[in-house]
């Protein structure tokens, strides 16, 4: 039986696999319910991710087995807006997190911005910033803007815990803040 999970993640595929196929295999698996077949994005026009998909192949669909689905994913940080999907049902949503992107501008800052400010600095005092309450899943390198998209807990929270970072690292200037989830 083929069900779907589409995550209101922006996770590149790389993430997606860490994030949640491996340890979703690996709690089917044990729970002897199925496995990860496969998984999939969705890519807008300009290349950025909308939601990345996991497809698994399960024993059943059955309430015991689509509920661990669930529990294991949200376990792991899904997203608001995710949804399970099964064919001739009815979608099932869920996810509890909620999501950030920050767009860094990439190109309207002064040269001299680019040439000393790093990306990976931001990255990594985000994640520090954020500390229990969320973290990086994934990025996206644009024609015009890096973005760096967050989960946790609350949207408020994370923002307000960036707010200060991003008020005063250059490479943080004319960023946009999103919610995403």
């Amino acid at each position: 039986m083929m069900i779907v999970a589409r995550l209101n993640d922006r996770a590149q595929p790389m993430d997606r696999g860490e994030l949640y196929e491996d340890p979703l295999f690996d709690a089917l698996d044990e729970a002897g319910l199925g496995e990860v077949s496969g998984g999939g994005t969705l890519m807008a026009k300009n290349g950025e991710i909308e939601y990345c998909e996991i497809e698994i192949m399960a024993n059943d669909a059955s309430a015991a087995t689509t509920k661990k689905i669930i529990a294991t994913l949200e376990k792991l940080g899904a997203p608001k807006g995710s949804k399970l999907m099964i064919e001739g049902q009815k979608d099932t949503p869920f996810g509890k997190t909620e999501g950030l992107a920050v767009y860094l501008n990439g190109t309207d800052l002064p040269d001299k911005v680019y040439q000393e400010c790093d990306s990976n600095h931001v990255y990594t005092e985000f994640n520090r910033l954020l500390g229990k309450e969320g973290k990086i899943h994934s990025h996206w390198q644009g024609p015009t803007e890096t973005a760096l998209y967050m989960y946790g807990k609350s949207f408020k929270t994370m923002k307000e815990r960036l707010a200060k970072f991003i008020a005063t690292y250059p490479l943080c200037a004319k960023a946009r803040l999103v919610k995403i989830a």
